[in-house]
């Protein structure tokens, strides 16, 4: 992950947080602007201040965003269905355990048959994928309604 922030023209401060491929973009009033310089300092107390433009919407860049996503992107799910986890295409992940809902959440980032996986609390892991397997953190999770699944549903881990 990787964030760069800029001045320009002294007035807005952009910020850019690449992490796994993926770009946002957040613009600000910069702190760091001189009291008494610039338009505020020539406004007479009676003028209100201008009406503020509301910060720029943040895209993702024309390759990312037309990017056809990895083959992986679905639900995956351990036989006895105890841990289960949501790979979504825009690059971030969404795992339950048991009746825990949202349990871990995060980016991932697939590379071949390779995932790593950051979690909001900042814990990394990582798995393998073979076909409709996916072998991670110790687990074996299996692709919701491909063929595996359905041979070892049940079955504990």
């Amino acid at each position: 992950m990787r964030a760069r922030s800029a001045t320009m023209a002294g007035v807005t401060r952009v910020t850019l947080l690449i992490v796994g491929g993926l770009t946002a973009c957040t613009a600000a009033p910069d702190s760091g602007s001189l009291p008494g310089s610039g338009e505020a300092a020539q406004r007479s107390p009676q003028q209100p201040p201008p009406a503020a433009a509301p910060p720029p919407t943040p895209t993702l860049p024309a390759e990312v965003a037309n990017a056809s996503p990895h083959p992986y992107v679905g639900m995956w799910a351990t036989a006895d269905g105890h841990i289960r986890q949501e790979l979504l295409a825009n690059g971030r992940y969404d795992e339950a355990r048991g009746d825990r809902e949202n349990a871990y959440t995060g980016p991932h980032q697939v590379s071949g048959t390779r995932i790593e996986y950051v979690d909001e609390t900042g814990f990394s892991a990582d798995g393998t994928f073979d076909g409709d397997v996916l072998r991670h953190g110790g687990h074996i999770l299996y692709r919701e309604g491909g063929n595996a699944h359905r041979r070892n549903r049940g079955q504990r881990q």
